[in-house]
């Protein structure tokens, strides 16, 4: 009865710590933010989460420059490409033609704008410079100096309504207006505004003919209405004010970002193979303003213009290559109001926002993952639209045909197409199982349906974090949700693949994907077993026994002697033993609850003996009585058996060190001889376990004295030690020898001497 008790105690104490282990798993992907992690080609993903076939991307245009960093919409309805990182200059028709116009010293063509009569102007960096291009019916051009700046940088170009050009300068953040100087065709410029910001990174035209600008580091969006007169409309959390759009009535669209200027910077040093060792680039630096001022849309002073203040960051100095901005969101989108409020409308802290544009009450924008193409209506809720699958995209155009987006990499313009396309597909982050795993089944689901029409899907695992040359290939279609069990082999990682057909009038769409799997289970680890001695507790006081032997003496004021017959002798009693505690340290990958078992046995013995068994904590005490002298061995096993099922649960064992009992201390004998004047006593020691350590003596309860071994050094389990006792006084003397082992056991001897 006593043992099915014990019994159990141990299987409740085990159903009520188990916990999750080798058990079956799901990874489940639903969601915006989900699917917002994965890749996708031709396909939308709404606000509200799901995955539906999306508009047509065509290339309309393509080449073997890097970049593409500006495009600028002629009367015609024909483009102009600005590249990099060779300055060339490529003319786009209406009708998907492309031809080379320019090429330029610089490597980078930053900034094109074209007015009303056709005419182009390009900014080149980073000696920078504006040119002037009238093309011919063949599409090349003439290309003159138009405007030298003596800045490094020309970021930004626009067109005002009486044919003045403004131009955008870094470093020293000036915008200049550039107009034709009599019949010689060479501008003639001034300084129109110095924002005292170290560049000027963008330039639109409102809609009463005032200008435009953002700028970099402090990302401060000016509304620029006369020389010299500027209002602050916006001062951002973020460095840099990187593209503008305004809508039909007034309002302003602005995206802020962190470090846009410095990289485009970096790629002008780094293509400038004309100057040895590359050319310094843009730093920037953050200037920290209340943060109550900017949630409220109040702008801080801006520096008298007559001051020219100087730029905020280090310029010709520099050798910063580029910069990453430390703040939470890494991207804002911004409304500013015609009444001067401002609205953030979405934020990332993983994109950039390189490009704005306005259509109707929609405003589309371009981010630097992917290529991604984000559009938000009147409800303010943002959906990708669709991703180019580039690695950077610079600029967003709005034309007639559609919209067009250019991209990097390989820059390319590609173009939204107004009807849906008939296929794509999307593929999920992987997923890591913690260990190998088996997988079961794969299902998904679209607004409530067990299976999507038109979505097939499709795995791949492997051992490795990212999908290399060792991973299994895309498994075989599944077309039936939870139809068959995932092909791929055993593996840590998984991925999945959703390829949606619009087919036979199919509307494919995906809401949710899950995927179960069992993960094999890990065996815990035991790290560590240490033993230590400590004081026994009394068992029934619960007192800790001292070290040392314990009496007490009375002392009265009566003055009356002791009894000497009758009384019984006081008896000091012997130390409490000491306890053995065993500890040890282990844990399990998975975190699983652990059970452990200890065991001991003697050194020259071959069986292990059972301590305790299914103990949930991880130490044990043992009367250090209980073992007799010798070397013993403790074994430690640990289980995960309380999370795991039967058949999957996996144990570990470590075995301790040696560890040395000796309780019983040396036995020690003195014999007395006179030697001469004095006296010398003979001692011998002998221990049963370990090697004695040090012997001393004490004359007449005086201090002790030390003695070495007669062989030089106390070392063996028996040693003689000789002590030599001169000068004496006449009477009778104790002298008392104590000898300690290895395990700190004192044995005694006394000597009378007359």
């Amino acid at each position: 009865m006593t043992r099915w008790r014990a019994g159990l105690a141990v299987a409740s104490a085990l159903a009520c710590l188990s916990a999750p282990g080798a058990t079956t798993t799901t990874w489940e992907v639903n969601g915006y933010q989900d699917f917002l992690r994965g890749r996708m080609e031709g396909l939308t993903l709404t606000r509200d989460g799901r995955l539906m076939l999306g508009p047509k991307l065509d290339t309309l245009f393509q080449s073997d420059q890097a970049e593409i960093w500006s495009v600028a919409r002629a009367a015609d309805g024909s483009l102009y490409l600005g590249t990099g990182h060779r300055g060339r200059l490529y003319k786009l028709d209406a009708s998907g033609n492309s031809t080379l116009v320019w090429t330029a010293d610089q490597p980078e063509i930053f900034a094109v704008a074209v007015d009303s009569k056709g005419v182009v102007y390009a900014g080149t960096s980073p000696d920078g410079k504006v040119y002037r291009i009238e093309t011919n019916g063949l599409g090349t051009g003439k290309a003159t100096e138009y405007f030298a700046p003596e800045a490094r940088y020309i970021w930004a170009l626009a067109v005002a309504p009486d044919g003045a050009l403004f131009v955008g300068t870094g470093d020293q953040g000036k915008v200049f207006r550039v107009t034709p100087n009599g019949a010689t065709g060479v501008g003639k410029g001034e300084v129109y505004y110095e924002t005292g910001q170290a560049n000027v990174t963008s330039l639109l035209i409102d809609g009463q003919g005032r200008l435009l600008a953002g700028s970099e580091p402090n990302g401060i969006l000016y509304r620029i209405t006369a020389p010299q007169k500027a209002f602050v409309l916006y001062h951002a959390a973020l460095p840099e004010i990187r593209g503008l759009a305004l809508a039909a009535d007034g309002s302003i669209y602005a995206a802020a970002l962190g470090g846009g200027a410095a990289r485009r910077a970096a790629a002008a040093s780094s293509s400038n193979t004309g100057n040895v060792g590359g050319l310094p680039t843009v730093t920037t630096s953050i200037t920290v303003t209340d943060q109550a001022d900017q949630q409220a849309g109040v702008a801080p002073p801006k520096p008298e213009p007559s001051k020219a203040p100087a730029p905020q960051v280090p310029t010709a100095s520099s050798t910063t290559s580029t910069v990453e901005y430390a703040g939470g969101d890494k991207s804002t989108v911004y409304r500013i109001n015609p009444d001067n409020t401002v609205e953030a409308l979405w934020s990332s802290k993983d994109e950039n926002v390189y490009d704005l544009a306005v259509s109707g009450a929609a405003v589309t924008f371009l981010t630097d993952v992917q290529g991604r193409i984000y559009r938000m209506n009147q409800d303010r809720r943002a959906a990708l639209v669709a991703q180019a699958g580039e690695g950077d995209a610079t600029r967003l155009i709005e034309t007639p045909a559609g919209l067009l987006a250019a991209t990097g990499s390989l820059a390319k313009i590609v173009r939204l197409s107004n009807s849906t396309g008939s296929n794509g597909w999307f593929e999920a982050p992987v997923h890591d199982a913690g260990a190998v795993a088996r997988w079961g089944r794969i299902t998904w689901r679209d607004s409530g349906r067990d299976s999507a029409s038109g979505v097939s899907l499709r795995t791949r695992s492997g051992n490795s974090s990212r999908p290399d040359a060792t991973w299994s290939d895309w498994s075989e279609p599944i077309t039936a949700s939870g139809s068959t069990p995932i092909a791929s082999p055993n593996a840590r990682y998984i991925q999945w693949r959703a390829e949606f057909s619009g087919a036979g009038g199919a509307t494919p769409a995906l809401e949710t994907v899950t995927v179960a799997y069992l993960p094999q289970n890990t065996p815990p680890v035991v790290r560590s077993i240490s033993v230590t001695a400590a004081p026994s507790v009394s068992k029934t006081t619960g007192a800790t026994a001292s070290t040392a032997a314990a009496y007490s003496v009375t002392v009265t004021d009566t003055g009356d002697a002791p009894a000497t017959a009758g009384t019984a002798a006081q008896t000091i009693s012997r130390a409490g033993s000491q306890q053995l505690q065993i500890v040890w340290q282990a844990d399990d990958p998975e975190g699983d609850r652990l059970l452990y078992s200890l065991y001991f046995r003697g050194e020259e013995e071959s069986q292990w003996k059972l301590l305790r068994a299914n103990m949930l904590e991880n130490t044990f005490t043992l009367d250090g009585d209980q073992l007799a002298d010798g070397r013993y061995y403790f074994r430690v096993t640990a289980s995960d058996r309380p999370s795991n099922p039967a058949e999957f649960a996996r144990e570990a064992e470590l075995v301790s060190a040696p560890v040395l009992i000796d309780n019983t201390p040396p036995v020690v004998t003195a014999t007395l001889a006179r030697a001469g004047a004095g006296f010398e006593i003979t001692v011998d020691a002998e221990d049963r376990a370990t090697a004695l350590r040090r012997c001393e003596y004490s004359v007449d309860a005086g201090p002790w004295l030390p003695v070495e071994a007669a062989d030089g050094i106390t070392d063996s389990p028996r040693e003689r030690f000789l002590i030599r006792l001169d000068a004496l006084p006449s009477g009778e003397h104790l002298v008392v020898i104590r000898v300690f082992d290895t395990a700190g056991n004192a044995g005694l001897a006394k000597v009378v001497v007359r």
